[in-house]
């Protein structure tokens, strides 16, 4: 059984850093693509970023270009999700999800539950 666990969200200030991670189980981690969403209010899900298998390639997209960071440790089957220059507008559940191949053009097969960052003064 897929099993995706986000954990280290929560309350930051504007400009001020984020780190959280997603522990996974119930499939061989490093063979797969990970991804990470946000559903944000109003805004609906929108996708933030994503790494290949073997880490060599990364995607951002919109408002994460240039302040978030995606990483993976393959042997801790886990995958990170670094924010920096934090906005109100970050504010929003942040979901952990499993790609059907190593490649992030596949489509995702399996979410975690999110973890809830919610950034405010």
């Amino acid at each position: 059984q897929v099993l995706l666990v986000e954990s280290g969200g929560g309350l930051a200030h504007p400009v001020g850093s984020l780190r959280f991670s997603c522990v996974a189980s119930g499939f061989t981690f490093g063979i797969y693509a990970m991804t990470w969403a946000r559903l944000v209010p109003g805004n609906g899900l929108e996708w933030v970023s994503g790494i290949s298998s073997d880490v060599r390639v990364t995607y951002y997209t919109g408002a994460a270009k240039g302040r978030f960071t995606i990483s993976r440790d393959n042997g801790k089957n886990t995958v990170y999700h670094g924010m920096n220059s934090l906005k109100p507008e970050d504010t929003g559940l942040y979901y952990c999800a499993k790609h059907l191949t190593n490649s992030m053009a596949s489509g995702v097969g399996s979410w975690g539950k999110g973890t809830l960052v919610t950034i405010s003064s």
